[in-house]
């Protein structure tokens, strides 16, 4: 988050932030492997999710990776997102020429979109489809441009304010949901931090550096290795067998499952993902993928997934 009466251009470092670990860890893991698919994030409002994407881009830089966080406001045309003429060139120049948009801008790094829930169904559609291929094809206004738009979409929300469609939800690769933290000695850490960023923005990401830059070594070494980690029998068999038992629908789940197993075994500079690796991720890649029960809340699918994890030998 930039800061608010501060330096211009510093934001809240990624590992400063408290209490929202497989928020944290569920973009660290679509840095290290963009085909897991994205993350979808729901829950409180005010707990930090806009912060904690836009500083993963921020501490990414730090090892020299280029991954734009870019955010898609609620109500941008078409043109703004998809791009479409410019129309400065036609009507000053009488040129025909392309205008990209955010996807193009959102190129090798995130599309973060806050309250995805409350936007149109077409356009969370279109995002989808061209995060999974790549690739953003313009018919418009006489054109017909192809450019490349290989992004990580993340989007974010709160469940009350409106609903996100099921099988929307399943085309997210990870969802986590994000709650107010309850421990008051965390909570007391939060407000000391937030109230040092304020205070001093430059002093207090400085504090951070050298953490930043760690982690952003760990994530630079990550995505060169992990299309070389193995991911063998034992985890793949505790990846089938986790999907299979916890019912989650679709095929889906399996790749996302095993792709973040192999990623999280990368973060931790391991040639081979183990079933532990697939318990700690499993979570987050089938929980929108549960059927839903009468009565069912985020505490009751996650409790569901838990006990399946536990009776496959995978958690105590």
């Amino acid at each position: 988050m930039q800061a608010s009466g501060g330096a211009e251009g510093v934001y809240f470092p990624f590992s400063a932030i408290l209490g929202q670990e497989e928020l944290k860890l569920g973009l660290l893991l679509n840095a290290v492997d963009p085909q897991i698919g994205g993350l979808l994030a729901l829950g409180d409002r005010g707990t930090g999710k806009s912060t904690t994407v836009r500083a993963l881009g921020e501490m990414l830089r730090l090892a020299n990776i280029a991954a734009p966080v870019v955010t898609l406001p609620l109500g941008a045309s078409d043109d703004r997102v998809l791009g479409g003429l410019d129309l400065e060139a036609a009507l000053v120049r009488g040129e025909k020429r392309f205008a990209p948009g955010l996807l193009a801008e959102a190129d090798q790094g995130f599309l973060y979109i806050d309250e995805v829930n409350l936007l149109d169904d077409y356009l969370v559609d279109l995002l989808l489809d061209v995060a999974a291929s790549g690739v953003n094809h313009v018919e418009r206004d006489g054109l017909s441009v192809t450019h490349p738009a290989r992004f990580v979409l993340v989007g974010s929300g709160n469940p009350e304010e409106g609903d996100l469609r099921p099988q929307l939800e399943d085309r997210f690769g990870l969802a986590t949901w994000v709650r107010t933290i309850t421990d008051l000695e965390t909570r007391r850490e939060i407000v000391l931090r937030r109230l040092a960023f304020t205070d001093d923005p430059v002093g207090f990401a400085q504090r951070f550096r050298e953490a930043e830059r760690e982690l952003a070594e760990r994530v630079r070494l990550a995505r060169e290795r992990v299309s070389t980690v193995a991911l063998p029998p034992p985890a793949l068999e505790a990846v089938v067998n986790v999907v299979v038992s916890s019912g989650a629908t679709g095929h889906r789940g399996e790749i996302v499952l095993a792709r973040a197993a192999r990623a999280r075994a990368a973060l931790e500079g391991r040639e081979e993902a183990a079933p532990a690796d697939v318990a700690a991720v499993a979570t987050m890649a089938l929980r929108h993928r549960m059927r839903r029960e009468p009565f069912d809340t985020p505490e009751s699918v996650d409790n569901r997934l838990r006990e399946t994890l536990v009776a496959l030998g995978l958690a105590e």
